[in-house]
């Protein structure tokens, strides 16, 4: 079993920044991949970014590539996303989720993802 809770989001101006963390809890956080994902009203949950368990190996979404960065320590338990230029397009409810089944970062859909935090609001503003 995994717990996971999202902080960090909130109302932000276009090209501004925010940083979500991820707390886990539960199962060693450094046996497993971390994902982040979002959702926007009305449409479907994206992948975002992921991270392998030791934190080296690191995918995006197109949308975001050179603006976001996840990032994690296992000593803290936690994963993060650092996100710069934000747009308005980027408003969303942002969700951190655990791959308990690969080590590895790799995998985009949401069903490879076995636990899901509460999520995050993110809003930008034009």
């Amino acid at each position: 079993q995994v717990q996971l809770k999202e902080s960090g989001g909130g109302l932000v101006q276009a090209g501004g920044s925010l940083r979500l963390s991820c707390a886990a809890s539960g199962r060693t956080f450094s046996t497993y991949a971390m994902g982040w994902f979002r959702q926007a009203p009305g449409k479907e949950r994206e992948f975002v970014a992921n991270i392998g368990w030791r934190g080296v190996t690191t995918y995006y979404a197109d949308s975001v590539k050179g603006r976001f960065t996840i990032s994690r320590d296992n000593a803290k338990n936690t994963v993060y996303l650092q996100m710069n230029s934000l747009k308005p397009e980027d408003t969303a409810a942002y969700y951190c989720a655990a791959d308990t089944r690969h080590y590895s970062a790799g995998y985009y859909y949401p069903n490879e993802y076995d636990y899901w935090g509460q999520g995050t609001q993110v809003t930008v503003s034009s």
